[in-house]
């Protein structure tokens, strides 16, 4: 509530500390509460109730959406499912895979997927374009296009871990979603040799020169 009585401003959102993880919570011995899986709650279960023949199943990852392995104009596949996948596994490893919507995670996987293609198309073209008129240099669009993705990304992938902060009741650090498909812009840079020069290879230098070698 605003001085001159509107309903408007109040706290922002995520202001303030963030609370503990809960694992944290557990190990210190704290009370804390964690969301409840609704599958886990017990009912009655009877044989007749599936019928003859049926084959039981474990859990298995939902399906990621086809527009997340469509096909560039490049031939390439945009990428997006083997994050989706990646990151499924890493919450199902720690528990947390059935409190976090698939949606959530396919927004995730696009926005790093282009984030990526947008990095790709730094290194193939360079930091600079021409302008379409004047034919001057400027910026290129995809220095943009790459930090806005990247924000976007970044935005996903915090909802996504806080998630994970407030249910997973075991260590949840390691490696991240998406690590490897972030290789792939390294690599596509140029593998050419670089010289890096130190004090200490100067000094060798010289004293190679005067020795003569």
């Amino acid at each position: 509530m605003a001085k001159d009585g509107t309903n408007r401003g109040g706290r922002r959102v995520h202001a303030g500390a963030k609370p503990d993880p809960l694992n944290e919570k557990l190990a210190a011995g704290r009370p804390a509460t964690r969301l409840e899986d609704p599958l886990n709650e017990p009912f009655d279960f009877e044989g007749n109730d599936i019928g003859d023949g049926a084959v039981l199943a474990g859990e298995t990852m939902p399906e990621p959406s086809d527009y997340l392995s469509e096909v560039q104009r490049d031939g390439k596949p945009l990428g997006a499912d083997i994050v989706y996948r990646e990151t499924w596994q890493w919450l199902d490893a720690r528990g947390c895979s059935q409190f976090v919507v698939p949606r959530l995670i396919e927004a995730y996987a696009q926005a790093f997927a282009r984030y990526v293609q947008c990095e790709q198309a730094i290194s193939k073209f360079g930091l600079l374009g021409k302008h379409p008129s004047s034919g001057a240099a400027i910026a290129s669009p995809f220095v943009a296009m790459s930090q806005s993705f990247g924000k976007q990304a970044n935005v996903y992938w915090y909802e996504i871990y806080e998630i994970v902060r407030a249910t997973c009741t075991t260590d949840y650090s390691g490696a991240a979603p998406g690590d490897d498909v972030m290789e792939q812009p390294l690599k596509a840079r140029s593998s050419a040799p670089t010289c890096r020069l130190t004090r200490s290879s100067i000094r060798r230098a010289r004293r190679l020169r005067e020795q003569g070698v």
